[in-house]
Parts: C-alpha cells; structure tokens; sequence
C-alpha cells in the first residue's frame, strides 16, 4: 500500500472527545449520550481525520468505528455552514455500508450529531419502496448513508449526483468485497470529487479492498488498533461438543437466560424454524435473515433492541450489520463456514468496552473443521461435552427468564368444499376468483368457451376433471 502507515500505539491514558480537539456542538452532543472519552479507534485516527487527511481505520468489530468516522464527517460539514448552502439532490457527506441494518444504525448514531449543524441525513438502501428515498433527496440532504446497489440506480435515474461529495467514508471495506460490492463501489467513487477526503474502515484490510486504497487515497495515514484476527479481551469462548440427539435441549437452554442473545444459524429456514421452536417453548425469540421484508426486519430488531424480546436468531445477515448493546452471549448454533465469519458474529457481545460470551455448538464428526477454524481464528479454547442439564452451561446461561406462554395463532379459516355442480359460494362460476363462464354441470374453462382448457388440453376433461379443481378451497 502506498502513502503512510502509522500503526497506534498503546493508549496509556484515558483521552476525552474534548482532549482530541472534537468540535463544542459535538462534544455536548456525545456527552448529552454518554459518550465523554474516547474509545482507542477514535484517539488514533480523530487527530488526521478532523485535520483533512485520507485515513485506513482498521479495529476489531465493536471498537467504535462509527464514531470515528461520523465525528469528523459532520465537523468538516458542520464548520463551513453547509446547511445554509444545501441543494436538492447534491449530497456533500457519503457513506457506503454493505447491508441495510448497517446503513440504518450508523444513520441512529450520525443524526444526533448532525441535528448540531442542522445537517440531515438521510438512509438510501433496497429492498424498499424508492420513492420515499427520492422525495427526501429532491427536498435536499447534506449526508447519505447508502448500500451500493441502490445508490448506484438512484444515480443512473438522476435522482441525485455525487459530483459535490467533500468526504467519503466505505464502512466495513473488506464485507464489500466479500459481497462482491467492489465494481459498484469502484464506480460510485469515481463520480466523487477526486480531491475530496476519503475515509476506510473495516476490521479487516484485505480481499481486494488495497486496490481500492492505491486507487482512490492520497498520502493515507494507516491507523490499525488490532491486528486483523486480534479478539476482545473481555469476550470468553466455549466450544459445547454434543451429540445430536441432545443439540435441540442444550440450544434451548442456551436461549433460555435473561439476558440478550444471538444465535447464528447457517441458513434462513433454520433461523426462521428455531425462532418459532423457541418462542413455542416460552422463550419469545425473532429472526433475521434475507426473506424477510424491510418492514419485518425493523420490527424484529426493534424489537430485540428495546429488549421486548431477549432472543435474536439470524443468519449472516446480523454479523456485521447488528449494534446493540449488552448482548450477554452469542451462540453460534452450527459452526460458520470460515473464521471471519467466526470473528464477526462473536463481535455482536463484548462491545463497548463490556464482556460477553461466545459458545461454538459442535456436533462429533464437526470436530476437526471446527478445530481448523479456530486456529485459523487465533482462538484457544479447549471443547467440553455436554447436555443441556451440564454444569458448564448452568453456569453460563445463570438465572433462566421466566416462562412466556406463547400467544394463540389465529385459526387458519378455510372455504367449505362444494359437491361438483354447485354454485360457487361467491354467487356462481368457478372458485378460483369467479373467472370464467357459469357453464355446464361442472364449469367450462377459464376463457367460457368449449375450446381447449389451460393451453390446450382438450374440452372433454372439463366434466368431472374441472369440477375436481374446482371444488379446492378457494385461495
């Protein structure tokens, strides 16, 4: 890589949000949150990037990154009074996020800071209608926060330019490349002002993402808290062998504490099926995973997030694009595919400076692919074998939530069969809508005539035959 590599030294003491210079407006608005001192990630990198600089931010998942690139974001925008100056569909702040859960919680923590300003921002992402996305870029934002694909087709309909853009910060750098993001990406940033400040962060720097570092930085400062497999401190794993027979009890107990969890499953169906197994058992689990629409995904996590509900089951859609504090445990209920899979579920506990646990559930024939991903991993941890009724996991899992009775599913009504030959209940012809003529004693075909029924099949069989389709409840 070229340009300068600067990597951090230990942080000896405690630095403030005010000690690194940060802006007055967004020193009140971080401490009217919490935030006073800053995390290692923001002390090495706010000194370059308040200063103007093109910066690498590599730090482990849950190290604050946010923060770190927000914070001069909207201190360059804020200072210059761009709010006065801001113009339909001319953003001047971008950031490019992998995932849409992403693209929203970095928007939860960018907004306060830039109602300082009076900036606005806004969220650009797919999967939901555009025309809300559209309206709120026509009525003009100063920073968008946006996934790659739909930024690039609200580009190619000139719902927006990104010709004005002064920053641009690529969030989680090295997912986009896993995603295949990076030909978007690349294109996306080269409708950006070359003279611009461009900021990269991501837990790891590699797969690609250096050719978008020679390509699109000037004289970048490196600025690297960790190294790309380091681990939190105050994050503990376990590896729980079992047998299959007894995973489906030791899962459920695993669930069962009163605390905040996530289970990680391989597949959608799996997480779908096991949230609804543990919410019948009277542990309220939701899932998160890519065939639920936008609308169920923001519920279900809400949901997870205000603690309504204790259990989160999700595929790798959650493993970078889910921030919620005080997640106690993580369960990876299959072992990951690979280690930086591995690495970046685990990161969803022990965030924010807080501990957490990691348990690996690993069936006996898992056993050398899950030893291989550890190592690859940099984890030591011994496996133990277990039940659902060992002491290992009762002192894990603590004080189990009380039971929750599951709410009663509303009874699936359906239409009453009809003999063939009778009206249709909807007041004649056939079931399926009423398309069609009223016929003979069992319905002609779908267009009334006495011609071939459903593309050709003959007419002969539109007796007793159609009348058998017919007499299914109507959908």
């Amino acid at each position: 890589m070229s340009g300068a590599f600067r990597k951090a030294p230990a942080i000896s003491e405690t630095q403030t949000f005010a000690d690194l210079n940060v802006p007055a407006p967004l020193v009140r608005a971080l401490a009217a949150d919490g935030k006073i001192d800053a995390f290692a990630i923001q002390q090495q990198t706010l000194a370059d990037t308040l200063g103007g600089r093109d910066v690498l931010g590599r730090g482990k998942t849950g190290s604050g990154k946010t923060l770190a690139f927000s914070i001069p974001m909207v201190a360059r925008l804020g200072e210059k009074n761009a709010a006065k100056n801001r113009r339909p569909g001319r953003p001047l702040g971008l950031i490019l996020a992998p995932t849409r859960e992403l693209a929203t919680q970095i928007n939860a923590v960018l907004e306060p800071l830039a109602a300082s300003y009076n900036l606005k921002t806004t969220t650009i992402f797919g999967g939901v209608t555009a025309s809300r996305q559209i309206n709120a870029l026509k009525s003009g934002v100063d920073i968008v926060v946006a996934c790659p694909g739909r930024l690039e087709d609200l580009l190619n309909q000139r719902a927006l330019s990104l010709e004005s853009v002064e920053i641009t910060v690529l969030d989680e750098a090295d997912h986009m490349a896993d995603l295949g993001f990076l030909p978007v990406v690349t294109r996306l940033l080269e409708k950006t002002d070359s003279k611009g400040q461009r900021l990269f962060f991501s837990a790891t720097l590699d797969n690609g993402v250096d050719k978008l570092v020679k390509r699109f930085l000037n004289n970048q400062v490196l600025h690297s808290v960790d190294e790309a497999t380091s681990h939190v401190s105050a994050m503990t794993h376990h590896v729980f062998e079992v047998h299959n027979d007894d995973k489906r009890d030791l899962v459920k107990q695993l669930a069962s504490g009163t605390g905040r969890r996530i289970l990680f499953t391989r597949t959608k169906h799996q997480a779908k099926k096991l949230a609804k197994q543990l919410t019948d058992q009277g542990t309220p689990a939701v899932d998160l995973h890519g065939n639920l629409s936008q609308s169920q995904r923001d519920r279900n996590l809400a949901a997870f997030g205000e603690g309504d509900i204790k259990v989160l089951v999700a595929t790798d859609v959650a493993a970078r694009g889910v921030h919620v504090d005080s997640v106690e445990l993580v369960v990876h209920v299959d072992p990951p595919a690979e280690h930086k899979a591995y690495l970046h579920r685990s990161g969803r506990t022990a965030r924010a400076g807080s501990a957490g646990d990691v348990v690996t559930v690993m069936l006996p024939e898992q056993r050398r692919d899950t030893q291989a991903l550890l190592r690859k991993a940099a984890i030591a941890v011994h496996p133990i074998r277990v039940n659902a009724e060992s002491e290992a996991v009762s002192e894990l899992v603590g004080a189990t939530a009380e039971f929750v009775k599951p709410a009663p599913r509303a009874p699936v009504q359906q239409q009453p069969r009809r003999r063939p030959g009778t009206s249709s209940p909807r007041g004649g012809g056939p079931a399926r809508g009423g398309r069609g003529g009223s016929g003979g004693p069992g319905g002609q075909s779908r267009g009334g005539s006495s011609g071939p029924a459903r593309g050709g099949r003959p007419s002969g069989r539109s007796g007793a035959g159609a009348a058998g389709r017919s007499s299914r409840p109507a959908r």
